[in-house]
C-alpha cells in the first residue's frame, strides 16, 4: 500500500500539541504546588495541571502511534486528546482530519519494533 503524508503530518501535529499540553501541565502544576498554596493556605492549586499533563502524555504517545502507522484507535485517541486547551484546537481538529482520512496506511499491530 503506498503511503501518504497524512499520518505522517497528523503524527506531527498531534505531537507538538502533546509537548505544549504536558509543559502547560507542568508549569500549573509547579505554580499552583509551589506559589498558590502558601500564599492562599489551599493544598490543591497543584491538580489543576493534572489534567494537561495526561492529556499531553496521551497525545504524544497517539502522535507517535500515527507516525509508525500502528494502531489507528490509539493515533485517533491522540488526536482527540491534542483538542484541548481550546487555543491548540485547531491543531487536534486538523489531526483529527488526518488521521481519519489515513486509516487504510495503519495496522493493528501492537508490538514496539
Amino acid at each position: 500500500m503506498e503511503t501518504t503524508w497524512k499520518p505522517t503530518t497528523a503524527g506531527i501535529l498531534t505531537i507538538i500539541a502533546g509537548g505544549i499540553n504536558l509543559i502547560v501541565g507542568i508549569i500549573m502544576a509547579i505554580i499552583g504546588t509551589a506559589f498558590l498554596a502558601p500564599l492562599t493556605g489551599m493544598w490543591g492549586f497543584g491538580l489543576f495541571g493534572t489534567p494537561l499533563i495526561v492529556l499531553g502524555a496521551v497525545s504524544i504517545v497517539g502522535g507517535s502511534f500515527a507516525l509508525k502507522r500502528k494502531v489507528w484507535g490509539l493515533a485517533l485517541a491522540g488526536a482527540i486528546c491534542a483538542l484541548l486547551p481550546p487555543p491548540l484546537a485547531v491543531l487536534g481538529i486538523l489531526s483529527i482530519i488526518f488521521v481519519s482520512l489515513g486509516k487504510p496506511e495503519f495496522t493493528n499491530q501492537t508490538s514496539i519494533e
